[in-house]
């Protein structure tokens, strides 16, 4: 151990109540810090991983086409120059097995499936409600969705692949419509009705997903909704998401149609989340700000107390770096064992707050109250406790060292 590390613990024990007393507010700062930020990414995490499974990562949806205009090379001649005005799009996928094929070349992407999707109303015994069909291919489905794990009711998926007539519906529309599986319900698409059976219930967790989505196979919801063509989107997987906006600008470029990445159709939602991020981060970095001025007070106190002592380390041959040095390290001593306790401390409570049972079933489901294990909200604690801290010790430990040995004896030091 340094000398000048040996003084400064010296130091910080002979104020042992004001010692603990910044100790206590450093581990609470950075305790609570980690706490909030886990808890608000842990619920933003769980909304991307369910939109991601249930809408994937990027979706095709339009295709692209060129405007022109023509205009007159110069005044009365004949001679005519066509200009892009702008582009036109046109709804839906015309060629959906050839684009994608072209999708299945990009290096990031994991998987990609047609869907045909229209507006219905679906009807029981009970009552009607307002539905949209989702016309897929079941394996393609499966290999960009968590649709198989959302599964609720038993071969579910086997009775859906197994008859032409079999549907899968929402947990929220199956319990508005009182319908189990096996029953019967009727599709009406303007003014026709047919009649299915529901094959099985999923449960995404997001409930306007679950209170609308009606999905059937591709031929089934083709011959429904008289499209014996092309699809409404084309939806992909990603073996990274968080390139999506890039893959997303890529295949427009190279396939001429309209991609959008998962990050634009939720962002008015992500920035919900960020902006709850940002404010609980703000709320708690007061905790820090008052360990920082329990830091200052504390130093500021031993300066006040220890002068005598600085005039002998000073007549010794101390610098004034040395003892500056000194104070410093008082304060990193505290931000240490404050940042482990802290971290331990936020841990701790991250896990009873996991175990919280919470019932939300509004924007997503969960029973518990959702956290995310992310070192980075430990990193984010400490570095802003360390950053407060050290500029709050600075004050003092100038100060210290600012102080001569003749003035201290003579009792007019500042």
């Amino acid at each position: 151990m340094s000398p000048n590390l040996r003084i400064a613990f010296r130091f910080l024990t002979a104020k042992k109540r004001a010692m603990l007393m910044s100790l206590a507010c450093t581990v609470l700062g950075v305790g609570l810090f980690v706490v909030t930020q886990a808890t608000t990414s842990g619920f933003e995490q769980f909304f991307i991983r369910t939109m991601l499974g249930t809408s994937g990562a990027l979706r095709i949806e339009d295709k692209i086409q060129d405007t022109m205009r023509s205009m007159e090379a110069a005044s009365g001649s004949d001679f005519q120059i066509r200009q892009n005005e702008g582009v036109k799009y046109i709804e839906g996928v015309e060629e959906p097995q050839a684009i994608m094929e072209a999708v299945r070349q990009f290096a990031n992407v994991n998987a990609a499936s047609a869907v045909l999707r229209g507006n219905v109303q679906l009807s029981s015994s009970f009552k009607t409600e307002p539905a949209q069909v989702f016309g897929i291919v079941l394996a393609d489905h499966l290999r960009v969705s968590d649709l198989e794990r959302k599964i609720t009711t038993p071969r579910g998926l086997e009775r859906f692949q197994d008859s032409p007539s079999g549907a899968m519906i929402g947990r929220v529309l199956a319990d508005r419509l009182q319908l189990s599986a096996g029953d019967p319900f009727v599709i009406i698409v303007r003014g026709e009705s047919r009649r299915y059976r529901v094959a099985a219930i999923y449960e995404t967790g997001v409930r306007d997903i679950d209170k609308t989505n009606v999905y059937l196979d591709l031929v089934e919801a083709r011959s429904l909704l008289k499209k014996p063509t092309g699809v409404t989107l084309i939806q992909i997987s990603l073996k990274d998401p968080n390139r999506a906006r890039e893959d997303a600008m890529h295949m427009t470029e190279v396939l001429r149609h309209s991609v959008k990445p998962w990050q634009e159709r939720e962002k008015e939602w992500l920035e919900v989340f960020r902006a709850l991020r940002i404010s609980t981060a703000i709320t708690v970095t007061v905790f820090t700000l008052i360990a920082s001025l329990a830091m200052f007070n504390t130093l500021a106190m031993i300066v006040i107390e220890k002068t005598k002592d600085i005039a002998i380390l000073r007549s010794m041959g101390y610098e004034r770096n040395d003892i500056t040095q000194i104070f410093l390290w008082q304060a990193a001593i505290v931000l240490a064992i404050g940042a482990v306790l802290g971290a331990l401390f936020g841990a701790g409570v991250t896990w009873a707050v996991s175990q919280v049972p919470m019932r939300i079933n509004t924007l997503f489901k969960t029973e518990t109250f959702i956290v995310s294990w992310d070192a980075s909200h430990y990193v984010q604690a400490i570095v802003t406790a360390l950053i407060m801290v050290m500029i709050a010790s600075l004050i003092p430990a100038r100060r210290a060292a600012r102080l001569e040995p003749g003035d201290i004896v003579r009792g007019t030091a500042q």
